[in-house]
């Protein structure tokens, strides 16, 4: 009988550390700043295309308004908000050859660098792929109604954002440039996972993995 319960109990164990980081993944919002500006902009930016008819009478004061929060957007977007809230960067770097590199990085999850809250994930993609969707249906709108001194804001907006929309996918695919493979990849991975990848790294960029195009 004594035998008999200590085999029924070496089977048993706890792994806490798994429990805690589940927890941590579904805590709050660990980077707060981070999270409103990266809506602050983009969305400031759409409600002030929407009214700015009702406020002001002047094209170019709201031509350069609009503008400016989408340019103000793009650098959060690309430089703070993707690397605090998921984990992902990208950029284009010139070597000493004079040759162009597309570099997207992702950071490895670790013991000692977990990854983004799914809060955090969640918000990022979501604002991510929705305000680019609105500027294509203000194209559209815009085409249909003849408005077309917006046309080129329309197109600046659906650019500046469809940009990091475009790079951030790449970053998550792990720098895939088939464009076909990186969006239904993209999609079928989105349904269940929101958060950042678990990669490689390099030597000399601990935590992080790097791939040039």
């Amino acid at each position: 009988m004594k035998q008999a319960l200590v085999d029924d109990t070496e089977d048993v164990s706890l792994d806490f550390g798994n429990e805690e980081e589940l927890a941590f993944r579904k805590a709050k919002i660990r980077h707060p700043l981070a999270t409103f500006f990266h809506l602050f902009f983009r969305v400031s930016a759409i409600v002030t295309y929407v009214c700015c008819d009702w406020f002001s009478r002047s094209f170019v004061g709201c031509f350069v308004t609009v503008l400016l929060l989408l340019s103000f957007d793009f650098w959060s977007v690309k430089n703070v908000t993707g690397r605090l809230m998921v984990g992902l960067r990208w950029w284009n770097q010139i070597d000493e050859d004079g040759k162009s590199h597309w570099i997207f990085e992702a950071r490895k999850v670790s013991p000692n660098n977990i990854a983004a809250t799914e809060a955090e994930a969640r918000i990022f993609w979501l604002g991510l792929i929705i305000c680019p969707m609105i500027w294509i249906v203000f194209f559209f709108s815009t085409l249909f109604s003849l408005k077309l001194k917006w046309l080129a804001l329309v197109i600046a907006g659906i650019s500046l954002q469809a940009a990091n929309l475009y790079g951030y996918i790449l970053c998550k695919m792990g720098g895939e440039s088939d464009i076909s493979k990186v969006t239904a990849g993209f999609l079928s991975q989105a349904v269940f996972q929101t958060a950042c990848p678990s990669d490689f790294r390099k030597p000399g960029l601990e935590g992080l993995e790097i791939h040039k195009c």
